[in-house]
């Protein structure tokens, strides 16, 4: 069991091998045949975007209530570490997981038929049906939101981690569009994950 534990791939490797016995136990228990059917397909699809959204806006949120606020609490001769091993790291996978949160959620809404609806947030259904409605605005919201990441965050965070080399004041102006950029995708996390959710639970 440690050899799971003390080595993140082998842990996440079991997290899916967990995943299938779950499944199989499950259809077992309810007596229903495992069906690799369209639905499971779009089922399977969900949960990757899913997965993926909890790993980009746990990030984002970990930036926010976490790092940034314990930034000034930090002595300065410990804080290269965060600068160098830390925030890097975690930029990686945040990045990455708004790029696949995006793609499997453009992927879930083509699989499921409605993605000119979404991202017409209703408009070609004369915004009579409050499902796309939602859905689009969560989506319209999540491609700000990555958008954000990746043209803004992503290009001004490198800057601050002396990836990118610069003068002071053009490192401390990044330093500021970098955090005003995340406190945006904060702010739009919310009603996003709402609007997301909403879609599938109330319309």
């Amino acid at each position: 069991m440690a050899a799971i534990l003390t080595n993140l791939r082998n842990t996440v490797i079991a997290g899916f091998v967990l995943t299938v016995v779950m499944v199989l136990i499950i259809n077992g228990a309810s007596g229903e045949s495992f069906d690799v059917s369209f639905a499971y397909g779009t089922f399977i699809t969900r949960w990757l975007h899913v997965i993926s959204g909890v790993m980009w806006i746990g990030l984002l949120w970990y930036f926010n209530f976490v790092q940034v606020p314990s930034m000034p609490k930090i002595p300065d001769d410990q804080k290269p570490v965060i600068g160098k091993y830390i925030a890097p790291t975690a930029l990686f996978w945040f990045r990455w997981a708004a790029m696949s949160t995006i793609v499997f959620g453009l992927f879930l809404a083509y699989q499921n038929g409605y993605i000119v609806e979404a991202l017409t947030i209703g408009a070609m259904d004369g915004f009579s049906n409050a499902k796309h409605v939602a859905i689009g605005l969560g989506m319209w919201m999540g491609i700000i939101m990555w958008f954000n990441v990746w043209f803004l965050i992503w290009p001004n965070q490198q800057k601050v981690l002396g990836m990118v080399e610069v003068d002071a004041d053009a490192k401390a102006a990044a330093a500021r569009t970098a955090l005003l950029f995340s406190r945006t995708n904060t702010l739009l996390s919310i009603p996003m994950l709402y609007a997301m959710v909403a879609a599938q639970n109330i319309y």
